[in-house]
């Protein structure tokens, strides 16, 4: 019964073509779901899509889309729905990290940390939310435990993620009148493409982006009354 309440959920998921994105996606599309996954670059997307189906997913839409960009989300929601039907959930995830001491930290590296984790999640929420009013539906942010812990050379990244889960708190109080989540995750150490990492057996102690992806789907089955709105989720135990 369980595996059959996620079937027909149309959800949309930023930064979807590789590592927590992708996971996320694939599954959801285990369970039934259809998926629309963007990136910045296009090959990326045609990559992740023709992978999927690969696999036999062919509920999935790509998109190349910047979420610094609220024409592009606009673009990106109006297309899921018009392809899909509905939007059901959004899960935010598109990011990036530059890490630097703040005196050798440029201008630009500050701009885009900031403007895609920070206002790119504004941007991909915006443009969502009269489709999810109507189908009193669900917005999950990926923050990260840097949200709450500071660390050196982490000036741009901490505030962005810090500023994330201040703003997924605050649209989850505005959005519940609305029957609409809002959960924040915020992972600690993900086997991804992060920073330029390339995943290796070593990565084997780290949280897996399909963990990410089955908390995500327990989040859609949970009881409307019931409202997870923070989740911290680090690896159980630390590198050996």
């Amino acid at each position: 019964m369980r595996d059959m309440e996620l079937k027909g959920k149309v959800i949309l998921i930023t930064g979807g073509t590789r590592g927590i994105g992708y996971g996320i996606a694939e599954v959801l599309l285990n369970n039934g779901c259809a998926v629309s996954i963007t990136s910045r670059n296009s090959k990326a997307v045609a990559d992740a899509v023709e992978k999927l189906r690969k696999k036999g997913h062919n509920s999935v839409l790509g998109m190349a889309a910047d979420v610094r960009s609220m024409s592009d989300m606009e673009r990106v929601v109006k297309s899921t729905v018009d392809h899909f039907g509905k939007l059901d959930a959004v899960v935010a995830n598109a990011g990036l990290g530059y890490f630097a001491p703040i005196d050798q930290m440029t201008s630009a590296q500050w701009n885009e940390t900031v403007d895609t984790n920070l206002t790119g999640v504004f941007n991909t929420v915006k443009a969502s939310i009269d489709s999810l009013k109507k189908s009193k539906g669900y917005i999950i942010t990926i923050a990260s435990l840097a949200g709450a812990n500071f660390f050196t050379q982490g000036a741009a990244y901490n505030a962005s993620k810090f500023g994330l889960v201040g703003f997924s708190q605050a649209i989850m109080l505005d959005l519940r009148p609305y029957d609409i989540k809002v959960t924040t995750i915020m992972p600690g150490s993900v086997t991804s493409e992060f920073a330029g990492h390339e995943p290796n057996e070593s990565d084997a102690w780290k949280i897996q982006p399909e963990d990410l992806g089955q908390m995500v789907a327990d989040l859609m089955r949970m009881h409307p009354r019931t409202l997870p709105s923070k989740i911290e989720v680090r690896p159980s135990k630390p590198k050996s």
